[in-house]
């Protein structure tokens, strides 16, 4: 595990994310600047279809929802189903708010929060033309950060996240946020980065790094411990390498240098992970209100 974060370096992890992902937002690459995804997805149809997304959920999507930043379909983790409200941290574009708002059809509600000025405006834009395509008007974008979310007490069914709590400097306030937020009975599905084994220090200090979603992912069993106490139970934790082994194929200078950083002999891979998280807050409202 590694050290306490001090609250100075939070605040300088959280402005370089915001900073970063506003050029993001402002049409620069998140990571690659070849066709192999990097931090999740390429912006290309075929790199979102290789971490899960399916002909039918990319369809409904307006143009430059998809920025390549996905690191698998959490909106397919969770199940959806109609009439559900449901939350995503780090909304970005809106890629999954837009796919659960199709899922959870016109009874339903899907919110995005996106701590990023530039990223809640281009995904306010892009939702006049989610309407447009879909006839639904069942989705908001909401300024905010994922460890204070405005969002009310047990307000959502489900919270969904896609490749972004890894950036947090204070995981377990998210995800003690995730529990406050979701309903009795309410459940999380979570794509992100983990660690296998912990970095080496150049790669945990590189800010570029910390953007590309690496330097600030945690150890899988460190994430299972932060979700069992925030009130999680029936936590599921899968792996899968698949991704990284998309990613070795990258030209970016950031990829290069990263695999400079690595102790002779290793890969990323050998210490970065693909991490699905699945949990669901305790109890159930029954027919009367009552928790159960």
């Amino acid at each position: 595990m590694r050290r306490a974060t001090r609250p100075d370096e939070k605040d300088r992890a959280r402005r370089a994310v915001r900073e970063g992902y506003a050029r993001v937002a402002g049409g620069e690459r998140p990571c690659c600047t070849s066709s192999a995804p990097c931090c999740g997805a390429g912006a290309s149809e075929a790199a979102a279809k290789a971490v899960g997304y399916s002909d039918a959920e990319l369809a409904v999507l307006p143009e430059g929802a998809n920025m390549g930043l996905s690191c698998g379909n959490p909106t397919a983790l969770a199940s959806l189903r109609s009439g559900e409200v449901v939350l995503d941290l780090g909304s970005g574009g809106g890629l999954d708010v837009f796919v659960a708002a199709s899922k959870v059809g016109p009874t339903g509600r899907a919110i995005g929060v996106d701590m990023t000025p530039e990223m809640v405006s281009k995904a306010r834009g892009n939702a006049a033309a989610f309407q447009e395509r879909t006839g639904l008007d069942n989705v908001e974008f909401r300024l905010g950060e994922i460890e204070h979310l405005p969002v009310a007490d047990a307000s959502v069914d489900v919270v969904i996240s896609n490749c972004v709590i890894n950036l947090s400097p204070d995981k377990p306030q998210v995800w003690r946020e995730v529990a406050r937020v979701l309903k009795p009975g309410g459940r999380v599905a979570v794509s992100d980065l983990a660690l296998k084994r912990s970095l080496p220090p150049a790669i945990q200090e590189s800010v570029s790094a910390l953007v590309g979603c690496i330097a600030g992912a945690v150890l899988v069993e460190e994430t299972r411990r932060m979700v069992q106490a925030a009130g999680l139970v029936d936590a599921q934790l899968a792996t899968s390498s698949a991704l990284l082994d998309q990613m070795a194929g990258c030209a970016d200078p950031l990829w290069q240098e990263l695999v400079g950083w690595l102790p002779p002999g290793t890969r990323l891979g050998d210490f970065v992970t693909s991490l699905s998280v699945t949990a669901r807050k305790p109890g159930r409202v029954t027919r009367k209100g009552r928790v159960r």
